[in-house]
């Protein structure tokens, strides 16, 4: 790697800390709890080619996807609070997909274009699923800016 890649590798990584906040994808699966950091994805996926895909083949949306781990319900308030994450999403970012078409982030940016009446979103899908970065984990204990 040269010096420039390397300076341009910071420059990235300087981006996404200050752009993507810290948060994980979460699945659930034999071994336990499986995440995601989501910006390691955002980094794994920035040179796969870019597809519109149809808001009606993400499952997701007829799924309980924010609510289905751990100790999180859906409380008025935590309902309200991804309401303003929809409301504060970027459709200019891609949704990013695991092999088989599974949203690993961005459902916020579903939810807008969904909201917006679109027909399609951006997205970014992966051929071969990432190993996850935990395995068997509590959402909780796991690392998250201050």
């Amino acid at each position: 790697m040269t010096m420039c890649n390397d300076m341009e590798e910071d420059a990235l990584e300087a981006s996404l800390r200050q752009t993507v906040r810290a948060q994980y994808h979460f699945r659930t699966s034999e071994q336990g709890l499986l995440a995601w950091d989501v910006r390691r994805l955002i980094r794994l996926s920035r040179n796969l080619p870019m597809q519109a895909v149809a808001l009606g083949e993400i499952a997701e949306l007829d799924r309980d996807h924010w609510y289905g781990h751990g100790d999180a319900t859906p409380t008025v308030r935590s309902v309200v609070a991804h309401g303003q994450l929809m409301m504060a999403a970027d459709l200019a970012y891609p949704i990013l997909l695991d092999s088989a078409g599974r949203v690993m982030d961005g459902m916020h940016r579903v939810g807008k274009a969904l909201m917006l009446g679109h027909s399609h979103v951006a997205a970014r899908r992966f051929a071969a699923d990432p190993a996850p970065d935990y395995q068997d984990c509590d959402p909780e204990a796991l690392p998250y800016d201050d």
